[in-house]
């Protein structure tokens, strides 16, 4: 946790209240406590916290009913109650009207501390979900761009996300794979469920079965408490498999079982959990080809490649570049606290005419170095990197020759003869003329329509 999660213990026992606060704090979280419900509620007021940790039995104030106070003022902190065995039927109504979960006395700690965790992590996981159902509430379909390519890819996920089919995602590196993911996820039935992520490249290979499926305590070294894992935190909702390439042939054989089935195990358990999951894959990878060269299995790609989506290159779709660097800006401007109306004629040009290697994400982070460097309203070529800067040193905009006969005309006269050779050596190819010429196909319009050369 790069913050660590505030926790607040409601207990009117003195001495079981001061082992919990110590017992939470030595597993990292920051730890409150108060002896009333009625403090509970005027903490809570005062102050936030990610959960509470609340004992059933109170004086004045009980547990539920502090529970009812504490998601009168804010519903989404998770209530965890503590209570004794013969109060168990009582705190499972409780979970009905808004716990989180119970724990008995004399309280398991590695029970609790399980319980913490999921807490957390079921915090953490709304939080995403409100965020991404925010991003999409103006718009829920249209970030990606305007150009032809990505109105198909639009398309496909309007239709493709209501069904239940799973989903493959192609495309290279930086293409924006995940945001499709998210797409198709918020404009699906499950959109008010959760989207759970797992990189398949990020960790090590006798990492990834535990983080799938979950493990016992004691299963393994370092195994020191139970802890469920991506498939049942996703359960009812969508599970994106990031980089599916990069998973190892034996986790793919069970990974492919439980895609058929349904079916999961803890590492260490012999006890079957049946989940409800929606997958998404993605991979930058020729997946036929890993199949040929024995790498993947051909099953599980069948399996996975039911529905295809093709995210395109940001070279393919150059229409959107001026869509998306505003967007960025935007963003990075707000962040910056900067005001940043758009950018100069020269610096879009250059913009439009890059490769764009690292695709759209290469597009972000360069927008973000821009909006940094930045002094004025508008951004310049000169806060951009050199190797975007020096595009259209590959390209001659305006033939020496034709500059040297022409040293008695005007600016206006020189460029209506560079546009007018240049389209009479391209056989007026627009297109190909605008790339020799260092400008922008819109912009070649627009000087056409000015020189009456159209």
């Amino acid at each position: 946790m790069s913050q660590k999660a505030k926790l607040l213990i409601v207990d009117d026992d003195d001495a079981h209240r001061n082992m919990l606060k110590l017992m939470v704090e030595q597993w990292g979280y920051v730890a409150f406590d108060v002896a009333s419900g009625e403090e509970a509620i005027k903490f809570i007021h005062e102050q936030r916290v990610d959960f509470v940790l609340c004992d059933v039995r109170m004086t004045e104030m009980d547990g539920y009913e502090t529970l009812a106070a504490i998601h009168a003022w804010n519903p989404a902190i998770p209530v965890i109650l503590m209570t004794a065995y013969s109060s168990v039927e009582k705190a499972v109504e409780a979970m009905k009207i808004g716990a989180y979960s119970y724990v008995t006395k004399p309280l398991d700690f590695e029970v609790l501390k399980t319980t913490l965790y999921n807490a957390l992590e079921h915090t953490r996981l709304k939080e995403e979900n409100k965020q991404l159902k925010k991003a999409l509430a103006q718009n829920p379909i249209m970030p990606l761009g305007k150009s032809a390519s990505v109105k198909i890819l639009q398309e496909m996920i309007q239709t493709v996300a209501p069904s239940e089919a799973t989903v493959l995602i192609t495309g290279e590196s930086g293409t924006g794979k995940e945001l499709v993911a998210k797409l198709i996820q918020a404009n699906s039935n499950r959109k008010d469920e959760a989207f759970v992520t797992i990189n398949c490249a990020a960790l090590a290979e006798n990492l990834l079965e535990s983080e799938f499926f979950g493990h016992e305590k004691g299963a393994f070294t370092g195994a020191e408490k139970m802890r469920e894992g991506r498939f049942v935190q996703a359960d009812k909702g969508t599970l994106f498999l990031d980089e599916i390439g990069e998973m190892p042939l034996a986790l793919q054989a069970k990974l492919l079982r439980v895609l058929q089935n349904g079916e999961i195990q803890r590492v260490g358990s012999d006890k079957v959990k049946i989940v409800d999951v929606r997958i998404i894959a993605a991979t930058n990878r020729n997946l036929k080809e890993e199949v040929t060269a024995g790498k993947f299995r051909e099953d599980l790609y069948y399996r996975l490649n039911v529905i295809n989506l093709e995210v395109p290159a940001l070279r393919e779709r150059r229409d959107d570049i001026p869509l998306l660097a505003q967007r960025f800006v935007d963003n990075f401007a707000t962040v910056n606290r900067k005001t940043i109306k758009g950018f100069t004629p020269r610096c879009m040009d250059l913009l439009m005419r890059y490769e764009w290697p690292g695709n759209v994400r290469e597009l972000e982070n360069t927008m973000e170095r821009a909006v940094i460097l930045s002094t004025g309203e508008y951004i310049s070529e000169r806060s951009l990197p050199l190797a975007i800067q020096h595009t259209d040193k590959e390209n001659t905009i305006i033939d020496p020759k034709a500059c040297y006969t022409l040293t008695n005309k005007s600016l206006d006269d020189i460029e209506k003869a560079a546009i007018t050779a240049t389209l009479a050596d391209t056989a007026d190819n627009k297109s190909e003329a605008a790339r020799r010429l260092g400008i922008t196909r819109a912009t070649l319009h627009s000087k056409l329509k000015k020189y009456n050369l159209e």
